[in-house]
């Protein structure tokens, strides 16, 4: 049996899936590349509690169920990563006033510097290796932010 021909169809899609694919594994590797920061390992931060704090920050007041349905941890860990966090300033833990069953987590000043120290650190080291670029290359980039923010957009608004 002869091998399928490949229409123009074909190929685009599969380059335009090729595309995908690549660009998600390299946001994963930034990702990754720039998640370990000197600020949380002086604390002794694990990455799901750096996590959780950063949701924290960017999502607080908010309930436990709301952070475990963010962070996919179950009601147990999260429990845990929430105290720890507690025991080191980063988060207040209080009861919601609309349902004494449940908890709301919210950031403390400490919490909110950490994030913020930690953000600059991982600005600052993927600057260093941005500036070692060419500047073709940097340009290049700098050209795709629209593109990669709207496309980040495009995915929250789907999720939501």
């Amino acid at each position: 049996m002869p091998a399928p021909t490949l229409t123009p169809h074909d190929t685009a899609h599969d380059a335009a899936h090729d595309a995908a694919a690549r660009l998600r594994a390299a946001i994963g590797k930034l990702s990754r590349a720039t998640r370990p920061t000197a600020a949380a390992t002086e604390l002794g931060l694990t990455p799901t509690a750096t996590s959780v704090l950063l949701t924290v920050v960017r999502e607080g007041p908010i309930g436990l169920s709301q952070i475990a349905d963010a962070e996919d941890l179950n009601p147990t860990m999260l429990s845990r990563v929430v105290a720890d966090l507690g025991e080191a300033g980063l988060v207040a833990r209080r009861s919601d006033p609309s349902d004494a069953r449940a908890a709301i987590v919210d950031a403390t000043a400490a919490g909110r510097r950490l994030r913020d120290r930690m953000r600059r650190e991982r600005t600052d080291a993927l600057n260093v290796v941005l500036n070692e670029l060419p500047t073709a290359d940097r340009r290049r980039l700098q050209a795709a932010l629209p593109v990669l923010e709207s496309l980040a957009e495009s995915l929250r608004d789907r999720r939501r």
